[in-house]
């Protein structure tokens, strides 16, 4: 990966997370409590205790991406940044640019 493709990756990557700092605050207020002292009824209720369990899981992969996120712009500058964790290859530009936080190959993704 060359310097230009290194500049372009950081500047897609802060992109991503300042969208999903956005994501992550709305998903944040989706996910508080339903009180039980809400008089919206019984079918409701349990409408509104399942949507917030599905929030509840799109949070926690929002949150997880951004770790990834996060720490792949640490590790832009390392000389190992690139280079698939469990066979050593280099990985294809476009799969970092398409997941960024990805630290595998496709093939070794595929086994895991």
């Amino acid at each position: 990966m060359d310097e230009k493709q290194k500049q372009d990756l950081k500047v897609k990557i802060q992109e991503q997370i300042k969208i999903l700092k956005k994501d992550i605050a709305s998903l944040e207020e989706a996910t508080r409590p339903i009180s039980p002292d809400n008089a919206i009824g019984r079918i409701s209720r349990m409408e509104a205790i399942n949507a917030k369990s599905v929030n509840e899981k799109a949070l926690a992969n929002a949150k997880a991406r951004m770790n990834g996120l996060l720490r792949a712009l640490d590790n832009i500058g390392d000389p190992d940044f690139g280079y698939c964790a469990i066979c050593d290859e280099e990985i294809p530009i476009g799969r970092i640019m398409l997941m960024p936080e990805s630290d595998v190959c496709v093939k070794c993704a595929q086994k895991a």
